[in-house]
């Protein structure tokens, strides 16, 4: 095939003009050539042979005139074995090697395989003859913890193949042929363990999609008790700077029961991106005692490189978490934060001089918001396997103000929003997602109908406490005061858990299920109290007791021997 050369017409910032004289097609990836460089780019709009592009990498020196090659091959990343563990930057160039080639300071123009080139230990599970389609395991690695499935192309268009020769059990290169299979016209493709795949196409080689209806415990009380996320749902966590997002994912991806997890830091601060890259391979796995970066992937986009990157990231992260739900697993991916992306898009729309919505963000950007989180879902193999992906995304709003076009757009697509409260963090409470603001259409692990009711007396107690502000406390009924220090507890005892505590870190879903009944027990019960003094001792030496039994181990004698202690302390003032 002829190569497409294009001509420089100008240049704005990340945004490149070419004139091209030839077919290339919307997300099609370009090469400026710079000098002896060449900067990787994307079209994304054509009109009239002037194709605009998008450029991954600073424009320091394109001018006027420079070459530009098209590739014919849409914007994509590599999969196969070797992801899990790696952290790779938005076009999925491994950043430790790149480190090692270019030093501290990245050089553009630089793009590396994504996956070693090592050996892997291929154990076939197909035999010639046997038919197979897109998406089919033809044998599998062992790949850290999993079975990683050597699977068809899910890009081949005719849907029945033929094996015509598979390799045998042995030790192969990842980029060696392993297979080769042929349509029914008798066209034969070889295949290596190694294939690519457009981000911004998504992987759809299943039977079904299902609902999501599974709970996705991450042993986070507030969560999997008031705002459950569920497997292959969708959820967001908008906050300002400084409210505990960073240390809420941490806990997320540590403690959920998922098998793959993928953090998308894309565009954060490189000081936050660091925190992650120190401390994320410091976390160990509870599963196995292991470092958790053994089942994690990074993909790593400070806000210091360039803009157009941060969607190249959103895109390469997605696109790999469906490819790992295509073997069966569940995969999280957390995108840190969503507002960065949201802000280049309208940078690049600026720059398209395209007409702007609401606070000048493309009029577009609900659409794709929705298409992301869409991306999402649990779905039914065709051999019959559930595996899901969960997408969680995190949205920074400036001055932490929820009304904002970016949390919005997120609000109307997505299952569950944790909003993290400034005047929560600021009183050092924390996971200090708000528990009246937020909300979910998932199902919990703990009685729904139980919920409620603690819900219930948690709206009545933050009314009263506004009320209080007013009147004082003592303008207000013995009644209501006790309704008041009910929320405060609950607040206080279920709501914040401590991260940095080995035992209180991860609840399980039977332990949140035992506590909340007893809770529940204490919110309905009516008690004899003297006065407002008594009512207030009552309920700080009950929050105490609780606090301490959070710090023991769940089944064992010393927290049974606890609980028998809260059991007869409240039930001694409580009314027949």
């Amino acid at each position: 095939m002829e190569k497409i050369i294009g001509k420089v017409t100008g240049v704005n910032g990340n945004l490149v003009s070419v004139e091209v004289d030839g077919s290339i097609r919307k997300n099609e990836v370009g090469y400026v050539v710079v000098g002896d460089k060449k900067l990787k780019g994307e079209v994304i709009k054509l009109n009239n042979g002037i194709a605009s592009m998008q450029i991954y990498e600073m424009t320091e020196g394109i001018k006027v005139g420079d070459d530009v090659e098209f590739t014919s091959e849409l914007m994509s990343v590599e999969l196969g074995p070797g992801l899990l563990s790696r952290v790779y930057d938005g076009l999925q160039n491994p950043l430790p090697e790149l480190a090692e080639e270019c030093g501290f300071f990245l050089e553009r123009g630089t793009y590396l395989n994504p996956i070693p080139d090592k050996d892997w230990e291929f154990t076939p599970i197909v035999k010639v003859g046997d038919s197979v389609h897109p998406g089919d395991a033809l044998g599998t690695v062992p790949e850290g913890l999993f079975k990683h499935d050597i699977m068809v192309p899910f890009g081949l268009k005719d849907s029945g193949w033929t094996v015509k020769s598979i390799a045998e059990k042995g030790t192969y290169n990842v980029r060696a042929t392993i297979a080769v299979i042929a349509d029914k016209n008798g066209n034969e493709k070889e295949l290596s363990m190694v294939f690519s795949w457009p981000v911004k196409k998504a992987i759809t080689c299943y039977k079904e999609r299902l609902s999501p209806d599974e709970t996705l415990v991450t042993k986070i009380r507030c969560i999997d008790t008031f705002l459950p996320i569920a497997k292959g749902g969708t959820f967001c966590t908008p906050g300002p700077f400084g409210a505990g997002k960073t240390v809420l994912q941490h806990m997320q991806a540590k403690n959920s029961d998922v098998d793959v997890v993928i953090v998308a830091a894309c565009g954060e601060r490189a000081g936050e991106v660091v925190e992650i890259l120190k401390e994320f391979p410091e976390l160990t796995d509870p599963r196995t005692g292991r470092s958790l970066m053994e089942r994690t992937i990074i993909i790593c986009n400070t806000s210091s490189m360039p803009v157009a990157a941060r969607e190249a990231s959103v895109y390469t992260a997605i696109t790999m978490a469906e490819y790992y739900r295509q073997m069966g697993l569940s995969v999280m991916l957390l995108a840190d934060s969503t507002s960065r992306w949201a802000q280049a898009l309208r940078e690049m729309s600026g720059r398209l001089e395209e007409i702007p919505g609401e606070e000048a963000f493309p009029a577009y950007l609900e659409s794709l918001i929705a298409a992301f989180y869409e991306r999402a879902g649990k779905v039914r193999l065709n051999d019959g396997r559930i595996a899901s992906v969960t997408v969680g995304g995190t949205v920074s709003p400036a001055g932490g103000n929820f009304e904002e076009p970016v949390t919005q757009a997120t609000l109307k697509v997505v299952g569950a929003f944790h909003g993290l409260s400034r005047e929560r963090s600021d009183a050092r409470k924390y996971p200090s997602i708000h528990p009246i603001d937020s909300w979910s259409k998932y199902k919990g692990v703990v009685d729904m109908d139980k919920v409620a009711v603690g819900r219930n007396i948690l709206i009545h107690s933050s009314e009263i406490n506004q009320m209080m502000k007013v009147v004082g406390e003592e303008g207000t009924s013995a009644d209501d005061y006790v309704i008041y220090q009910k929320g405060e507890m609950l607040d206080a005892v279920y709501f914040q858990q401590n991260s940095f505590d080995d035992v209180d870190a991860a609840c399980e879903p039977e332990r949140q299920v035992h506590e909340y009944d007893i809770l529940y027990d204490i919110l309905t019960l009516k008690f004899k109290f003297e006065d407002k003094n008594d009512i207030r001792a009552f309920f700080n030496e009950l929050r105490q007791k609780f606090l301490d039994w959070h710090g023991i181990v769940f089944g064992t004698d010393a927290y049974a021997a606890k609980e028998k202690e809260i059991l007869d302390f409240y039930k001694a003032k409580a009314v027949n």
